[in-house]
């Protein structure tokens, strides 16, 4: 059988297009002993896969160009010579974009699709799910009748970041983009308030919803929202700073100018403190032990915008620059 694998043909300059992406077929590599073979189900797509297709100075090595792309990945055993894996077990790591991956057995995690869906373990219950839970409760800290604002609040993190929040007690706020993920944060997550930054006076609106100041804001995007959001922050307000997605695909830093933060930190005292989900990486198996507990008591909901379709990889990648994903953006590629 032949193996289609997703290359990077060209480091992009601004937005990514799918001329840096390219397509080749090989032969499935034959496992050796202690390695498996791993059909792809579902490949994630993820913002942070921007930055490493940059020689940028990064918290990870960038792609190499003429080099398979790689991320987070659920799949199915269809060939074994592990000890500790047989053909069918289900499993999750980062691996290659291509239809099939021979690796050790010891770089993947069985899952077990009998207490969720397998693209879960890409969202709510992987890094996404982790990402958001360590950022806010380590970071963060929310308190009882603080005031927690989300950026990015419709996406695979933030909304799982707002849910956190509501369960330690917390009033909510989530910025997003449209109307229809405005109703959703409210509606169906339980959102205190949410604002539309695309349509509304951005602060007069945010002044509106949290009358009592903000006391901690996770900011997943960086640029003129949390400009915004900052100029609000009380006394011994925290701010974890997960992702800048308006800024990965500037081309000059005067793209992306805006106020200085140090006095707004000066004022109120605040913590503001960048981070990244391994960080936290001995104590994975807690927060998905919370995670999961939430989620069996339904007191977290998750969303996923899933493609079908290998070759529609690229595409689905360009698309989350675009807003177009309510929760995770994922690729089914096969059954």
């Amino acid at each position: 059988m032949e193996n289609e694998q997703i290359l990077l043909k060209s480091r992009p300059t601004g937005m990514p297009t799918e001329t840096n992406f390219e397509y080749r077929q090989v032969p499935i590599k034959e496992p050796k002993q202690g390695e498996v073979v791993i059909r792809t189900l579902y490949l994630s797509v993820d913002p942070y896969m921007r930055g490493r297709m940059s020689t940028a100075k990064s918290y990870v090595a960038p792609f190499e160009v003429n080099e398979v792309i790689s991320g987070g990945i659920v799949g199915e055993v269809v060939q074994s010579k592990s000890d500790s894996l047989q053909v069918g077990d289900k499993v999750t790591g980062m691996l290659g974009w291509q239809k099939f991956n021979t690796v050790d057995a010891s770089t993947v995690r069985k899952v077990d699709d009998s207490l969720a869906p397998l693209s879960a373990y890409l969202g709510i219950l992987g890094t996404t799910g982790l990402t958001a839970y360590f950022g806010l409760l380590d970071i963060g800290q929310p308190k009882a009748g603080e005031t927690v604002v989300v950026s990015g609040a419709a996406g695979a993190v933030g909304m799982v970041v707002g849910q956190i929040a509501k369960i330690k007690g917390a009033r909510v706020v989530g910025i997003a983009g449209s109307e229809e993920k405005i109703a959703y944060l409210k509606n169906e997550l339980g959102f205190d308030e949410a604002v539309n930054y695309k349509t509304d006076h951005l602060r007069k609106s945010l002044i509106e919803a949290c009358p009592d100041g903000v006391d901690v804001y996770f900011d997943n995007v960086g640029g003129l929202v949390s400009d915004a959001v900052l100029s609000l922050l009380n006394d011994f307000a925290r701010v974890p700073v997960c992702g800048a997605i308006s800024a990965y695909n500037i081309t000059s830093l005067k793209e992306d100018m805006g106020p200085r933060v140090q006095p707004m930190l000066i004022k109120s005292r605040a913590l503001m403190k960048g981070f990244i989900v391994t960080d936290y990486a001995k104590q994975f198996r807690e927060g998905a032990q919370d995670l999961a507990k939430w989620l069996s008591e339904g007191k977290l909901k998750y969303e996923e915008t899933i493609v079908d379709g290998f070759e529609n990889v690229p595409q689905a990648f360009l698309d989350l620059f675009k807003g177009k994903n309510l929760g995770k953006q994922l690729v089914k590629v096969s059954d």
